[in-house]
C-alpha cells in the first residue's frame, strides 16, 4: 500500500505581496535620498506600526480607543531612558534592541491599565481610555523626574560599540533598522489576524454575547488584544525615540490619540492594509502638508467630514470595491465618471481653498499685506473681486460635482446590479 504526501499549495499571491513590500521597504532610499525625504520614510514606518497596532482595537476588536498614545508615548520614554542607559553603560544592549524595551514597557503599561479598560466595551472603554488618556498627560507635567517636564528627555543614539560600522549616525541606517522593525512588526500583525486569538478577537467585536453563549471569556479575549497592541505600539514608540533622540510630554497626550483615530480610520480600519495608507498620509498631512499651509488642520477636517459621509470604510474600501469592478470587467466603463468626479472636486476644492487662505490671511498675516498667492494667482483679501471669484469657483464646482455624482451613481448601481446577477450565474454553473 503506497503512502501519498499531500501538500497545501503555494500561496503564489501573498509570496509576491510580501516580497513587494519588502522590496518598497529597501529600495526607497534609491529613490528618495535626499535628507527630508530620509526623514518621511523613517516616520511612514513609525506610523505604519502605530497605525496597525490602534487598528487591532479598532478594526479587529470594535474596540474605540481615545488613549492609544499612553501606549505608544510611554514606550517612548522607556526607550529613551533605555538608550541614556546604555549610553552610560548601566544596560548591557546594543542600540538596534532599544524599541524592543518600548515594545514590553507598551505591554506592561497595557497589562496594568488594560486590566481596568477591557471590563467594559462601547462607549464606556472609549470614555476610560480618554480619561485615563488625560492623567498620564497629566502626570507627565507632574513627575519631570521620568518624563523631563517641558523640555522633554533626550538621548544620543551614536552610542556602544558600532556593529560592522553601523552606529546609527547616519540617518539611512536609521531608516533600514526602522524598515527591519516595520517589516517584523507588519508581518506578525498580520499572522496574528489568522490566528484562533484573531478570530475569536472578530468574533467578540461582531457579537459578544454569542461569544459568551459557547463558553468564551470576551474581557479575557479583549484584554489579551489589548496588550498586544500595547506591545507593537510601544514598539513604534521606542523607534520613534532613537529616531528623534527626543521625547516629550506630546507624545502621551490627546492630540497624537486623535490622529491615530483619524488616519486609522481615513486609510479603512475593516482592512489588514487600510492603517497602512493611514500612516503614510498621517506622515504626509503632519510634515509636508503642514509646511504648505496653516490651514491645513481644517484641510483634514474637511477630508475626514466627507470620507465619514462618501466614504465611511475608508480608502482601502474604495480599493476594494473598484477592485471587484475590475475583476468583473467593468471598471473601464466608469473612467469617463471618475475623470468627471476628479476634475469637479479640483474645481470644488480650488475655490473653497481660496475662501480658506484668504480667512486665515485676513486673521494671521495682516501684517504682510492684503495680498497672498494662491495656486500661482494673487488673492486681494480685501477686494470684493477675489472673494466673488472664489465663491463663484466654489458654488459651480460644488454644482458640477453634485450633478457627477448623481450620474455617478445611476451608473455604479447599474454595474452593481450586474455584478449580483453574474455572481449568482457563477455560483449556479
Amino acid at each position: 500500500m503506497k503512502n501519498y504526501y499531500q501538500f497545501a499549495p503555494l500561496n503564489i499571491g501573498r509570496w509576491l505581496t510580501w516580497g513587494l513590500f519588502a522590496l518598497i521597504l529597501a529600495a526607497a532610499p534609491l529613490f528618495f535620498s535626499s535628507g527630508l525625504a530620509m526623514t518621511v520614510l523613517s516616520q511612514m514606518g513609525i506610523a505604519i506600526i502605530a497605525c496597525l497596532s490602534y487598528n487591532i482595537l479598532l478594526g479587529q476588536g470594535g474596540m474605540l480607543s481615545f488613549g492609544h498614545a499612553v501606549y505608544t508615548g510611554l514606550g517612548s520614554f522607556l526607550a529613551i531612558h533605555a538608550l541614556n542607559s546604555v549610553s552610560n553603560g548601566s544596560l548591557p544592549l546594543p542600540v538596534s534592541a532599544v524599541p524592543l524595551t518600548g515594545g514590553l514597557a507598551g505591554a506592561g503599561f497595557a497589562v496594568l491599565l488594560g486590566y481596568v479598560t477591557t471590563r467594559k466595551s462601547g462607549t464606556t472603554f472609549a470614555m476610560i481610555t480618554l480619561g485615563l488618556g488625560e492623567l498620564v498627560f497629566a502626570m507627565s507635567l507632574m513627575i519631570p523626574e521620568f518624563f523631563g517636564g517641558e523640555g522633554g528627555v533626550s538621548g544620543n543614539r551614536v552610542t556602544g560599540k558600532a556593529l560592522l560600522g553601523i552606529t546609527f549616525g547616519p540617518q539611512i541606517q536609521v531608516y533600514y533598522l526602522i524598515a527591519c522593525y516595520t517589516f517584523v512588526a507588519v508581518a506578525a500583525m498580520f499572522a496574528f489576524t489568522g490566528t484562533p486569538l484573531g478570530r475569536m478577537l472578530n468574533a467578540v467585536r461582531d457579537n459578544p454575547e454569542r461569544v459568551e453563549f459557547v463558553g468564551y471569556d470576551t474581557q479575557k479575549v479583549r484584554y489579551i488584544a489589548f496588550i498586544i497592541a500595547g506591545f507593537f505600539a510601544g514598539i513604534s514608540g521606542g523607534l520613534a525615540a532613537l529616531n528623534f533622540e527626543i521625547v516629550t510630554a506630546e507624545v502621551v497626550g490627546a492630540a497624537r490619540s486623535g490622529a491615530y483615530l483619524l488616519f486609522t480610520f481615513l486609510g479603512g480600519a475593516t482592512f489588514f492594509f487600510g492603517p497602512i495608507i493611514g500612516g503614510i498620509l498621517m506622515v504626509l498631512a503632519f510634515v509636508l502638508l503642514s509646511e504648505f499651509t496653516k490651514a491645513w488642520l481644517l484641510y483634514l477636517g474637511l477630508v475626514f467630514l466627507f470620507m465619514v459621509m462618501y466614504a465611511p470604510g475608508g480608502i482601502a474600501s474604495l480599493i476594494m470595491m473598484n477592485l471587484r469592478v475590475a475583476a468583473f470587467g467593468k471598471l473601464r466603463e466608469l473612467w469617463v465618471s471618475y475623470l468627471a468626479l476628479t476634475v469637479t472636486a479640483l474645481v470644488l476644492l480650488t475655490g473653497a481653498g481660496a475662501m480658506i487662505e484668504m480667512v486665515y490671511h485676513l486673521q494671521l498675516n495682516t501684517t504682510l499685506g492684503s495680498e497672498l498667492r494662491f495656486l500661482g494667482v494673487t488673492l486681494n483679501t480685501k477686494g470684493p473681486n477675489s472673494w466673488f471669484g472664489a465663491a463663484f469657483v466654489m458654488l459651480t464646482g460644488l454644482g458640477l460635482f453634485e450633478v457627477t455624482r448623481r450620474q455617478f451613481l445611476r451608473e455604479w448601481g447599474e454595474i452593481q446590479d450586474y455584478i449580483e446577477k453574474e455572481a449568482k450565474r457563477r455560483e449556479a454553473l
